[in-house]
This record gives C-alpha cells, structure tokens and sequence, in this order.
C-alpha cells in the first residue's frame, strides 16, 4: 500500500477542503437564486448572480407560493337588534389572535386554524385592491366578502340578540429584516377598515 508523504497529505487535505468549500458556496449561490428574495439575496444579489448566470439559470423557484413577510390580523365585530328594537354594537373580536393562541404550542396545530382565516383575507384582497368599498360587479368578489362574513359570523357566533351587520379589519404589519441588512421596511401597522356588511338570515344557513 502506497503511504502518502506529509506533503503530499497536507496537500490533499487543504484540496479537499478548498473543493468542498467551492461546492458549499455554488450550492448556498443556486439557493439564493432559486428562493424567495430575502435580505440575504438582495445583500449579495451581484455575486449570486455572477454565479448562476447564464451556465446555471434557473427557471423556477424554491417555495410556492412564496413565504409570508408579514402579519395579518384580523378582527371582527357585530351590530345586533334586542326584542326591544335597541340597536347595540358589539366589541372588536381579535379572531387571528384566537387562531395563534390555538396554535401555539400545539406540536400538530389544525390546518385550519393555520390557513383559513389567513387565506379569506388574502383572497379578499385580490379581488377588492386597496379600495374599502363593496367589489365590483363579479362573482369572484361577491364570493370573497361572503366567504369572510360567514367566517365572522360563525366565530362570533348567534349570541341572545339578532345580528343585523357584521364589520372587519385587519392590521397588516411587515416582518422587519434584520439588523445586519440595510434593507429599508416600513414595519409601522397598517389598519384597513371595511364597511359595515348587513347580515340576513340566509347568510347563516349551515353555520354551527
């Protein structure tokens, strides 16, 4: 069997190292380029891009859809009706924050709570932009602000008096970037309020 000289091995070890380093660091270079821009990528976006292209582009990404980078909240109240014909308007209802509180944890949290809510909100705004007002005209956002006032209306659930309307908001705040980056977020809370939504009685068919 071959014995390696002390040169001879301290050279390998400082190749192998070096190799793998080189490897390690076209590996880190294809995983910035294919995941979602973060203050890492944008930090060294020159470099990544110095890397991967044009050899090594690629065409898709890492997560889809891409990861949140911000916190949504959304809270709910109602306006009821007594039998005396008192008009009366409920407190705000912190329906995400009830989500988190079940989530937290919990080492198998329910999809439901995870997504639901979140996911209602997300497809009211596709469909509403940044307007406050009732969707246009169009099924797509007819069926986002049901969507949203079943659910409030199904948490908050029937109470003693009739529920005549419903309202909702939701405080959007951006998830800081670390303190290293130079990155520039506004990470104050934005609070968007929508009109009251009257509630009739078909709207809680099915609601347990």
């Amino acid at each position: 069997m071959r014995v390696w000289s002390k040169p001879a091995r301290v050279v390998l070890v400082v190749a192998g190292v070096g190799l793998g380093a080189c490897v390690l660091a076209f590996l880190g270079a294809l995983f910035l380029a294919v995941a979602p821009a973060n203050s890492v990528s944008k930090e060294y976006r020159a470099q990544v891009d110095a890397v991967v292209y044009p050899e090594f582009e690629q065409n898709w990404k890492l997560f889809a859809p891409d990861p949140l980078q911000r916190n949504v909240a959304v809270d709910a109240r109602v306006q009821t009706i007594g039998a005396d014909g008192r008009v009366a308007t409920g407190e705000w209802r912190a329906l995400t924050a009830e989500d988190w509180a079940a989530i937290r944890h919990d080492p198998a949290p329910s999809h439901l709570d995870q997504n639901l809510l979140r996911r209602a909100w997300d497809f009211y705004e596709s469909t509403h932009g940044d307007g406050d007002g009732r969707a246009p005209a169009g099924s797509r956002g007819q069926l986002a602000e049901q969507y949203l006032e079943r659910i409030a209306l199904q948490r908050i659930g029937p109470g003693g008096d009739r529920v005549i309307q419903v309202q909702l908001r939701a405080t959007v705040t951006a998830v800081a970037p670390p303190r290293w980056s130079g990155e520039q977020v506004d990470t104050a809370p934005h609070v968007r309020e929508l009109p009251w939504w009257p509630v009739q009685p078909e709207d809680r068919r099915g609601l347990s």
